[in-house]
């Protein structure tokens, strides 16, 4: 059974919107809410739980997908690198580093594009940009 799902990119304003919409769309139905973490991102798709349990197929549209992008640009990236270096007991710290350095040189991924990334790693999942 093929499932339809979509995700409003002009409901994602930060990091935070994005896990917002994500729990929207793929969470409804459950008593319990998606954290703000790629790892559970990635959890999610691979379809044990919420909207994309039990289905074998699975499209994915992404409607504003530009909106997101610019959402979970640079500068929401450099403010989540930043956030973990608040706690360095609990991250790579010297990882977090070498990744804002290349955020700030135009060579690090964004946020968006770590998610993007995600998405295209489960093959399963169609994701349609629109």
């Amino acid at each position: 059974m093929t499932t339809f799902l979509q995700i409003e990119g002009a409901a994602i304003g930060d990091i935070a919107g994005l896990y917002a919409e994500i729990n929207r769309v793929f969470m409804a139905g459950e008593d319990w809410q998606l954290a703000p973490s790629l790892d559970a991102l990635d959890d999610l798709l691979y379809g044990g739980y919420g909207a994309l349990a039990g289905r074998s197929t699975r499209t994915i549209i992404w409607r504003d997908v530009e909106l997101s992008r610019a959402a979970l640009g640079v500068a929401a990236t450099r403010s989540w690198l930043q956030a973990k270096l608040a706690h360095p007991g609990a991250f790579n710290t010297a990882a977090i580093e070498q990744q804002l350095a290349a955020l700030e040189y135009g060579k690090g991924q964004t946020y968006f594009e770590i998610v993007m990334e995600i998405f295209a790693a489960h093959p399963d999942i169609t994701l349609v940009q629109a």
